[in-house]
């Protein structure tokens, strides 16, 4: 269905407020949405689901009008809170609006990371009484009126439904994302990799979510380098931080380097107090911000303007922010330095962009996972 239409049939439900967490398969919309209203007033890109949910809460408290929620189907699990105890009716009766992009169909090729989840999709949205329309490529403008005309009694009465978006179940784009104002700083394989040159040997790596994993994994091939050191967080967006600090705390005699991106730290920001109030001190948090949600199509992240080092400085880090190739050697020996005295965390702004023969890993998770403990277990029986 052409995203065009699908707005427009919103239009009739008065859905007049978007916002929520982009998602590839949703990339028509979410381009749609930022060209026709960028990223002020009716639109909104959120930190997470369930932010984007009470947000579409407050918008229908003060309007009267259903608000729209985006969001692939991994960030479920960030809407059942303010779904199950804010928007039911057995609470406020709150109407919304829920598109969400269908990851890990049954029958689709996907990563491993979203198969669990693409199976049990459906089960969860009736789980949370969520009345369910389904937008495939076959679906036409007769199927999707009688979408409409079912859904609207249902967010009269206060109750809520989902849209769930098969792959090429939204079609058409935008005008397109505005031009990346940074052209002239390094990409994040860039940085990446002068990251892993400088690495001791017995640094352990957590790489977040999306590309930056991808990255690891081949440029430890490029470099000759195993893979024994590093977890791949190929899903769990937002928590690459706590998983790092949770090793950093049983391996103390180890520094342990949390490879983050700019929209997944955003996405749990309170995990970064809980890193400040453990104080380890073998843990380096590199957030890598290059602006943009860029491994599920480049939507802005904060307006992409959002700067980490001084939120990390003010809840208890050491913090450096850091924009030149040239300068980040110096800036890797102040944060390993500056981690042997207590929370410390280095901001690396970068440009957005990836080689377009970009891979991915060819362990699979369970692999990932095997070769690092089998390494760390290794060292304990020496």
């Amino acid at each position: 269905m052409e995203v065009s239409v699908f707005l427009h049939g919103l239009e009739k439900l008065n859905v007049d407020f978007f916002t929520g967490v982009p998602d590839s398969l949703l990339k028509p919309l979410n381009d749609t949405l930022f060209s026709l209203y960028g990223l002020n007033g009716c639109h909104v890109v959120a930190a997470n689901e369930g932010n984007a949910v009470g947000m579409a809460a407050g918008h229908t408290i003060a309007t009267g009008h259903p608000a729209m929620v985006y969001l692939q189907n991994s960030g479920l699990g960030n809407i059942v809170n303010p779904v199950t105890s804010l928007l039911n009716g057995r609470v406020y009766g709150i109407p919304c609006v829920f598109v969400v992009g269908w990851r890990g169909e049954p029958g689709v090729p996907d990563e491993p990371q979203h198969a669990f989840q693409g199976r049990i999709t459906r089960e969860q949205l009736a789980l949370l009484e969520l009345t369910t329309f389904e937008l495939d490529a076959a679906t036409d403008y007769e199927d999707f009126k009688r979408m409409l005309t079912q859904a609207a009694p249902l967010l009269a009465a206060g109750g809520s439904v989902a849209f769930l978006v098969h792959k090429g179940g939204l079609t058409g784009e935008g005008t397109g994302l505005p031009e990346d104002a940074r052209g002239n700083l390094p990409m994040r394989e860039e940085a990446l990799e002068r990251i892993l040159r400088d690495a001791q040997p017995d640094d352990l790596f957590v790489s977040t979510t999306g590309k930056t994993s991808r990255e690891v994994f081949e440029l430890r091939v490029k470099l000759g380098q195993d893979h024994a050191h590093d977890f791949l967080t190929v899903g769990s967006m937002g928590h690459a931080g706590m998983i790092a600090l949770g090793i950093a705390k049983a391996k103390t005699d180890r520094m342990v380097w949390c490879l983050d991106g700019d929209g997944a730290a955003l996405m749990h920001l309170g995990a970064l107090a809980v890193e400040a109030q453990q104080n380890c001190r073998n843990m380096i948090h590199v957030v890598l911000n290059n602006g943009a949600h860029e491994s599920v199509g480049g939507m802005p992240v904060a307006g992409g303007e959002l700067r980490f080092a001084p939120v990390a400085r003010a809840i208890g880090f050491a913090a450096l922010s850091t924009e030149k190739l040239d300068d980040l050697p110096d800036a890797l020996r102040w944060a390993r330095q500056a981690a042997g005295e207590g929370p410390c965390l280095l901001e690396i702004l970068l440009r957005q962009g990836s080689r377009a023969d970009l891979g991915r890993p060819t362990q699979t998770p369970k692999e990932n996972l095997h070769a690092l403990t089998q390494a760390l277990c290794g060292e304990a029986e020496r």
